[in-house]
């Protein structure tokens, strides 16, 4: 499991600006991010290498912050790789809220961020299906 950091960010000019320069001056690197947006709001959703840091940060900058646990997997960066890690979360009924992926590992495989309503379930299906998942402290290093 990881944390995720999502940041309510309004439609404006310079916002997103704001918020990675918030963070880059903390010394805070970006290591995976997803902009879902509305005419009027969006959500960053951004894995970090220090998401304590980073949320309290971000608090005291006053932007609207929460903090999300996601499980990150390892997936072939392959044709049809991410098919087959999808299929065999729906077999084990799992529901995935959103996802978002990014390259990054030593052995070019894609990984892939979940938001699912159940991550032990998903933890345990990863393990039982071979799936490989990144721990915290590893993700915040890549």
């Amino acid at each position: 499991m990881a944390k995720q950091i999502s940041v309510f960010l309004e439609n404006k000019a310079g916002r997103l600006s704001h918020v990675t320069r918030v963070l880059g001056e903390a010394g805070i690197n970006i290591r995976a991010l997803s902009i879902a947006d509305t005419s009027d709001f969006g959500i960053l959703r951004i894995i970090v290498s220090d998401p304590e840091k980073a949320y309290r940060i971000l608090k005291e900058a006053d932007f609207t912050v929460s903090e999300t646990e996601v499980i990150a997997v390892q997936v072939p960066d392959s044709p049809g790789g991410l098919a087959t890690v999808l299929e065999q979360m729906s077999e084990a009924n799992l529901n995935i809220e959103y996802l978002y992926a990014f390259l990054g590992t030593a052995e070019n495989d894609a990984l892939v961020i979940f938001k699912v309503e159940d991550i032990e379930k998903a933890r345990q299906t990863f393990k039982e299906k071979g799936i490989r998942f990144i721990d915290e402290q590893q993700l915040y290093k890549l």
